[in-house]
């Protein structure tokens, strides 16, 4: 029995207080002014363009304060819909300059300027209205005597009557005039359900409006409408965008009653719910009810992730808002935490979804975003490590620049930046002259540079091989050595060195090389062919990773994260990520390629990595970047060669079992053991992948096609 969470109708917030609404009958919009005013509403609505802030030319109307009241919009005593009436406070604002010479200027004063005490003012205000699913904007035109015309001051008000919204929607408002002086009002207004008004009566839609109890079980949230069994609505599942329109993600057409259970690892903030009767010109009715819910704010950080933009662009990609900040930081190679690099560069506010540009000349692969909330570091990723390659060792020295041309170098290290000439113990203080050469000679990249300092990337490659060449000096003199001493007993080491050799070619090539292992979770018998591949692999070696062995890092981290996580290391280290095409893996990919977009990865089982990679996994093909990181493969008998995309050819699509021994060659990459070793190694797979195959190869009898979830099961596509 689920343990209530909290009750609610779907509009709910804290149960308000039961308010008694104003009534306007007939639907026509209407405009009113304050005493003195004179104002006009334009007929139909405008399009919403606020344009940039203009200098006023002179005193201007603009627009102080927003207030809204509620009010019903009757068609019939018993046919009313909530609306909002909103009023806008006007001031004046800026004043006339007359010119001090006339001919100063070349022409005669302008005859407006002459008698600026006798002359009225004019505004267009326009207020934009938007409550999900709808927006508006209508334009006010407001004239002002010239005696009300006081710099600074009040001279009234306008009431505009007025925008329908559905019951608990949340709607913004924002007011500003055309052309614009100043930035533009905003308002945000939760609106009460039917609960908290004394017109039910009045209001169709809450006669029969479907309740919900929203409960947790476990470690998931049960939707559960409470309605009769002959009562058709429609629910939605939305995004709640703050800036944009919003996005929906699940939507349904329902009869009565139901329970929709969600994972946990689905709720963030701004996942919304809106239901209504499925008849005609019904209300849609809103609610957000996760906004402060813990569990919700972690997943929203954890499906967060960055994305450049080249050349250098980047933007932070989430389906909500977040208060967050951004700045650049260096990460050496093993050497600890990531560095901010502030100072010298700024700290920036980060709008998601919205594309932003680095303050810098050119990337590099030590470079990273840390993305912070308040003091807690969220999110830190190196962008330029896929296109520039792994880590680099290279020094990174800031240049600071005073008055009169003074300057100061110090090197970026764990301790702190070190001043290139100073007696520190550090490799920057030993290397502090060669460094200042390698700068002064052009042998450093420049990275960033303006009034205040610079940014520059030193090799440190060269200074690394004249340290250790007397150590390898050392070491190929012991070699030899040793070597010398084999060979005078060959007789005895020569069965030792046969088995050495047998072990270097059987593994020292596979033992490095790690493989990320994508597929589609057609069924549980392509499960476990797809684990029983994965073990063989591992006993090869090569270091494996699969989904299947990561389920408790995926509900934490979510599908899209360990992905992106998985593959961002593998390919750091030269791994290789094998795509194992099945016809649930190519109906995904062919649903990518013909919509333009990847499937919401909620839409699918939530261990599901091969649809939650499709979004990072299609570009790589998209832009050339796949041969040398991708290998395909495919199962003789399960699918045909034909099926798997055209795309996807860029790199080696091969079938199993048959094409085994090219397949681990590939998968060995440059150095590959000799022919005899790649074929026994391929015989042990063979036989350990034949009997999971034949198991596949049966006559179907419950295999799943895809995910349809039940009702009560929680169906989200």
């Amino acid at each position: 029995m689920p343990v209530p969470w909290f009750l609610l109708s779907l509009a709910l917030g804290p149960s308000p207080m039961v308010l008694s609404l104003e009534r306007l009958m007939g639907p026509q919009d209407a405009a009113n002014c304050s005493l003195g005013l004179s104002c006009h509403l334009w007929d139909g609505d405008v399009l919403c363009l606020p344009g940039n802030i203009e200098p006023a030319p002179g005193p201007v109307l603009v627009p102080t304060r927003l207030q809204t009241k509620l009010v019903l919009r009757c068609h019939q005593e018993t046919d009313c819909n909530l609306c909002v009436r909103v009023a806008v406070d006007l001031a004046v604002r800026g004043h006339w300059e007359e010119p001090e010479d006339e001919e100063q200027f070349g022409r005669a004063a302008d005859p407006e300027l002459e008698e600026p005490k006798n002359a009225s003012l004019q505004a267009q205000v326009v207020l934009s209205f938007q409550a999900y699913p709808t927006a508006r904007c209508v334009r006010l035109e407001v004239q002002v005597p010239a005696a009300l015309v006081q710099p600074g001051q009040s001279v009234g008000s306008v009431t505009f009557d007025c925008f329908e919204a559905a019951l608990g929607a949340e709607v913004q408002i924002w007011s500003y005039t055309q052309p614009r002086y100043q930035k533009e009002l905003n308002f945000i207004q939760q609106l009460p359900d039917c609960r908290g008004l004394e017109v039910q009566d009045g209001i169709q839609s809450c006669w029969a409006l479907p309740w919900l109890n929203v409960s947790a079980d476990g470690e998931d949230v049960q939707l559960v409408l409470d309605v009769s069994e002959e009562q058709h609505f429609g629910l939605s599942l939305y995004w709640n965008q703050v800036q944009g329109p919003s996005k929906p993600w699940w939507h349904r057409n329902l009869t009565g009653p139901q329970t929709i259970t969600l994972n946990h690892t689905d709720l963030v903030p701004c996942l919304c719910i809106q239901v209504w009767p499925l008849e005609p010109d019904s209300v849609r009715t809103s609610i957000c009810p996760f906004k402060n819910d813990t569990r919700a704010h972690r997943n929203l950080w954890r499906a967060a992730r960055l994305q450049l933009l080249p050349p250098r662009g980047w933007r932070l990609v989430a389906p909500c808002s977040l208060p967050a900040e951004a700045t650049l930081c260096w990460q050496a190679p093993g050497r600890g935490s990531c560095q901010p690099l502030v100072p010298p560069l700024p700290r920036e506010n980060v709008t998601v979804n919205e594309a932003l540009e680095f303050p810098l000349l050119k990337g590099h692969p030590n470079l990273c975003v840390q993305v912070s909330s308040g003091e807690k570091l969220q999110l830190q990723e190196c962008l330029w490590s896929d296109s520039l390659g792994p880590l680099k060792d290279d020094m990174l020295l800031v240049e600071t620049r005073g008055p009169q041309d003074n300057r100061s170098i110090c090197a970026l290290e764990p301790s702190g930046c070190t001043p290139l000439l100073s007696r520190a113990s550090t490799r920057a203080a030993r290397l502090g002259e060669q460094l200042l050469q390698d700068l002064q000679s052009g042998q450093c990249l420049q990275l960033w540079d303006d009034d205040l300092g610079a940014l520059w990337a030193c090799p440190m490659d060269k200074y690394i091989h004249q340290r250790w060449a007397l150590v390898w000096l050392a070491c190929l003199l012991f070699a030899a050595v040793l070597f010398l001493l084999l060979l005078l007993k060959k007789d005895h080491v020569k069965g030792w060195l046969r088995l050495l050799k047998e072990d270097v070619y059987s593994g020292a090539a596979a033992r490095g090389r790690a493989a990320l292992l994508l597929y589609s979770a057609d069924d549980a018998g392509f499960e476990r062919l797809v684990g029983t591949l994965a073990s063989a692999l591992c006993q090869l070696p090569l270091r494996v990773a699969v989904d299947l062995w990561s389920r408790r890092e995926l509900s934490a981290q979510g599908s899209l994260a360990w992905f992106h996580a998985q593959r961002l290391q593998i390919l750091q280290e030269g791994g290789v990520v094998i795509l194992l095409f099945s016809p649930g893996a190519v109906a995904l990919c062919q649903e990518w390629l013909q919509d333009g977009t990847s499937s919401t990865p909620g839409a699918h089982r939530p261990h599901d990595a091969f649809a939650a990679s499709l979004s990072c996994v299609l570009p790589d093909f998209l832009q050339g970047r796949a041969p040398g990181r991708y290998i395909g493969a495919y199962f003789e008998g399960l699918l045909h060669p034909d099926a798997v995309p055209a795309l996807f050819r860029a790199v080696p699509v091969l079938a199993l079992p048959s094409q085994l021994p090219d397949f681990l060659r590939t998968l060995q990459g440059p150095g590959a053991a000799r022919p005899g070793w790649l074929s026994n190694r391929a015989e042990r797979v063979s036989r350990a992948l034949q009997p999971a195959l034949d198991s596949c190869l049966l006559p179907p009898g419950t295999q799943e096609t895809g995910l349809e979830m039940a009702p009560e099961a929680g169906d989200r596509t």
